[in-house]
């Protein structure tokens, strides 16, 4: 998190120029930015090639004082107008997508497809998947010029972390997705901002444009509520926020 985080907010300068005056859709402005940005600061690498759904993918070793740890580092890229949740793919995740609709029509079930361990040219790799979400306006009526607002970073926690952010229908990451079943559309979940950073802040980073100034938010992971009242309490609040988002 903290090397994508900083690659970004190095390159936040050059993103926001890229996205005002680069004519191409939104959405591959973002993917080009996110892919120099990394490119630029640098990864330690392993001679592995990755393969998936996701725009950025990188096997590097992660060096820790006790041992060092080979990663399968993925991060994608969204740009939208709105910064309030995420879309993405069950390929894109390793977590179960299990939540109450609320509407309370149902409860969506869906189990993400990325393994937790990716084994590759005969090594073991730790998933981890972050998203990029550049928020912009249109600046012509082409929408091919954008002014970029802010750069939000989210790092969704591993299928190993089932347990603690999505243990039940009721406590959870997710929104109901963009796909429609009665159109024979691939199943796709909508991840929540709000829902991430009260469960966990640091998840969550905000890079605003420059000269502005950019604060870690050094939250840690906050335990959900056991109570059937408090959960019903929390999720309402959240709903709410979702909402306003």
């Amino acid at each position: 998190m903290r090397l994508v985080v900083q690659a970004l907010y190095d390159f936040r300068e050059a993103a926001a120029d890229l996205f005002e005056n680069e004519t191409d859709k939104a959405a591959d402005k973002g993917e080009d930015a996110t892919r120099e940005a990394l490119d630029i600061l640098g990864v330690s690498k392993v001679p592995i090639r990755l393969y998936g759904k996701i725009d950025y993918k990188r096997a590097r070793f992660i060096f820790l004082p006790e041992f060092a740890l080979r990663q399968a580092l993925f991060v994608d890229s969204k740009a939208e107008k709105t910064g309030g949740d995420l879309r993405l793919q069950i390929a894109q995740t390793s977590m179960r997508i299990w939540h109450d609709r609320s509407n309370g029509t149902g409860t969506i079930d869906e189990q993400g497809t990325l393994p937790t361990i990716l084994t590759a040219a005969g090594e073991r790799l730790l998933t981890t998947t972050l998203f990029v979400k550049y928020v912009y306006l249109d600046l012509n009526s082409a929408k091919s010029r954008h002014k970029l607002l802010q750069i939000k970073v989210a790092a969704l926690p591993s299928g190993l972390l089932q347990d603690r952010y999505n243990p039940s229908p009721q406590v959870h990451l997710w929104k109901v997705g963009p796909s429609s079943p009665q159109n024979n559309e691939e199943f796709r979940a909508r991840m929540s901002f709000p829902r991430l950073a009260a469960r966990c802040p640091w998840r969550q980073q905000v890079i605003p444009m420059a000269p502005a100034p950019f604060i870690w938010e050094n939250g840690g992971y906050i335990t959900p509520p056991s109570q059937a009242d408090a959960v019903a309490e929390e999720e309402a609040a959240l709903d709410e926020m979702d909402e306003a988002n």
